[in-house]
């Protein structure tokens, strides 16, 4: 059984910057995939930014030049850094680890962006 942990959300001013974590415990040796998704009020969970475990990254466009994904397979943790954030990306963020065809979510963390 995998289980990931979010940390790194809160509050910030637009124009600032946070970090998220995500820390995976259990059996995740192999291929897989980490990733972030954000889910609004009322909106649907989107993806934001995926890695895999051999470093190659996927982004949404709209956080393109403004977001980061990394993760550090020895620490089995998984890192977004967002910058330059705006109100719009306010919402709850979810870390997601796809393994062997299972599909694993962390509790979620939310982010708020005052303007």
């Amino acid at each position: 059984q995998v289980q990931l942990v979010e940390s790194g959300g809160g509050l910030v001013q637009a124009g600032g910057s946070l970090r998220l974590s995500c820390a995976a415990s259990g059996s995740i040796r192999g291929n897989n995939a980490m990733g972030w998704y954000l889910q609004a009020p009322g909106k649907q969970r989107e993806l934001v930014a995926s890695i895999t475990n051999t470093g190659r990254t996927n982004y949404a466009d709209s956080v393109k030049g403004r977001f980061t994904i990394s993760r550090d397979n020895g620490k089995n943790t998984a890192y977004l850094r967002m910058a330059s954030l705006k109100p719009a990306d306010t919402a709850v963020y979810y870390c997601r680890l796809v393994r062997s065809g299972n599909v694993y979510w962390g509790q979620g963390t939310q982010v708020t962006v005052s303007s």
